[in-house]
């Protein structure tokens, strides 16, 4: 199970000073933007006046005397974007203002994913909100933890009726406390020894919560059919919410078969299967050596081979991360095998088990390896961004030599909507705001709208790009001017204000 570091944003910069939040004011009038509210509705030129934390007029509206009021000249007024699938709490927390966020009009990350997280919800919840951040943080049980408490480390089997009982007991008090629901990583350990049993069991309990479901399902690849058949038999026996986590077609095999997958989507939907879905806009993709061995037989020349010719290619795989060889960071299997004149799939089999040593040899020293793996076309992800039930998100982190981490929200914006014209903005903008909150069961954000929480981002539509590269993955977005959290500016022309106004947010809380 990998360990996430959500005590990073509490014990790095426990000792690191920042600069209190400004004195809220009476109230703010932003004046002079052109208003995209969230709805998907076309653009309107209307002013908004923010009150302490929550929107509380839209409209044609005169400033008040010893209001503050904003001039955006123009430029696009939106509400925050939401990453509703971010690992963006891990790594480097040594700046809380987390500014490749703020670059972007990020306001709010979903943790919790892949089946990952560290503690029961309520230890979370009361972490987040002693050292809270610039941006928003709410939270999805992961299934790996339930599984981690209850069987510890013989979690390579199916669970007992017993065991499945003791992690739904967990299940439901996460659900009461405030989680958004159940995730699971059914490629990684120890989600992938689970059985369909267990995971209806859970799905029937998050349900009963009135929580979602959200899963890295079983296969991105070779058994994506059946991978997906099971997450939306969880949502037809149960009734619970099921979301696919970063919707992909990772196999060379599969290619431009987007819109078959979309019209079965579209087919469980209409049979009252509550499924959706997120996606990042790229073609590669940030995991384990592993990922690519569901039979978890490292020795397998075979399957390696087949992961290298069907799934990606030794040039496609960069390790990101390596602690094995740290000198290994930065190249491809490709490159690694010319320097150990081998084939490229005894490359790959030596590297997992270097790998698999190092961890076995420092259980308390961090993540032993990464890569990236390009995997998907351009026109699936195209497919995938466009259709109507998908939300974006970045599945990214800070840090990372991966570039969604810092540009997936920019990049929407300039390829999908300025450049392929896939979306229109007022579509864009729905998808990385009211679309995101509903998918995840944040209530209150997400609009711009009397009585919404005043997170909103004021960028330039013409000009704002992604800069982020595999070469430079912390590469700032650019293009936002002004960045508001729960009413409070972290980003002014650009800078970040040092505020840290974000809130832990709890389902159905506001």
């Amino acid at each position: 199970m990998k360990k996430r570091f959500i005590s990073g944003l509490l014990a790095v910069t426990a000792a690191l000073p920042l600069a209190a939040a400004p004195a809220a004011q009476a109230s703010t009038l932003i004046a002079g933007a052109v208003v995209y509210d969230g709805s998907g509705a076309a653009a309107r030129k209307v002013a908004v006046r923010v009150d302490g934390d929550r929107i509380v007029a839209v409209g044609k509206l005169a400033p008040r005397k010893g209001e503050a009021v904003v001039q955006a000249h123009g430029l696009a007024l939106a509400p925050g974007f939401i990453d509703s699938h971010s690992h963006h709490d891990r790594g480097d927390y040594a700046d809380r203002t987390m500014r490749p966020l703020l670059a972007q009009g990020v306001t709010t990350i979903v943790i919790g994913q892949d089946g990952e997280s560290d503690a029961a919800f309520a230890d979370v919840a009361a972490r987040y909100t002693a050292r809270p951040a610039s941006i928003n943080v709410a939270s999805y049980t992961g299934h790996g933890w339930l599984r981690d408490t209850v069987l510890g480390k013989d979690f390579k089997r199916t669970a007992t009726p017993a065991e499945v009982s003791a992690m739904q007991g967990l299940l439901a008090a996460d659900l009461k406390a405030g989680s958004l629901g159940l995730s699971t990583g059914l490629e990684y350990d120890p989600g992938i020894y689970s059985d369909h049993g267990e995971l209806l069991s859970l799905a029937r309990t998050t349900a009963a919560g009135g929580g979602r479901y959200i899963s890295h399902i079983r296969s991105e690849d070779v058994a994506f059919d059946a991978a997906l058949d099971e997450l939306l038999d969880l949502g037809k026996q149960t009734g619970v919410p099921v979301q696919v986590s970063h919707i992909k077609l990772g196999i060379v095999d599969r290619w431009g078969q987007a819109k078959a997958v979309l019209a079965k989507l579209d087919a469980a939907r209409a049979a009252g299967i509550k499924v959706t879905a997120d996606v990042y806009p790229y073609e590669y993709w940030h995991s384990t050596l592993t990922v690519l061995f569901p039979k978890r037989d490292f020795t397998d020349i075979n399957a390696a081979r087949f992961a290298l010719t069907h799934l990606t290619t030794p040039a496609g795989m960069l390790l990101s991360v390596y602690a094995p060889e740290p000198r290994f960071a930065g190249k491809t299997i490709a490159d690694i095998a010319a320097e150990r004149h081998e084939e490229p799939a005894a490359t790959y089999l030596w590297l997992i088990q270097m790998a698999e040593s190092w961890k076995a040899a420092h259980p308390d020293g961090g993540r032993a390896e990464a890569v990236i793996g390009t995997a998907m076309s351009a026109p699936d992800v195209a497919d995938f961004v466009a259709w109507p039930n998908s939300n974006l998100c970045s599945d990214g982190m800070i840090g990372s030599r991966h570039p969604r981490g810092s540009g997936a929200f920019a990049k929407m914006l300039r390829l999908y909507v300025r450049e392929q014209h896939r979306l229109t903005l007022s579509e864009a903008v729905r998808k990385m705001t009211s679309l995101s909150a509903e998918h995840v069961g944040i209530a209150g954000r997400g609009l711009i709208k009397p009585g919404y929480r005043a997170d909103l981002v004021l960028f330039d539509p013409a000009r704002i790009t992604d800069k982020a590269t595999v070469e430079d993955p912390a590469a700032l977005a650019e293009g936002v001017s002004d960045v508001w959290v729960n009413g409070v500016a972290v980003l002014r022309d650009g800078q970040p204000t040092a505020a840290t106004p974000g809130r832990f947010l709890k389902r159905g809380e506001s």
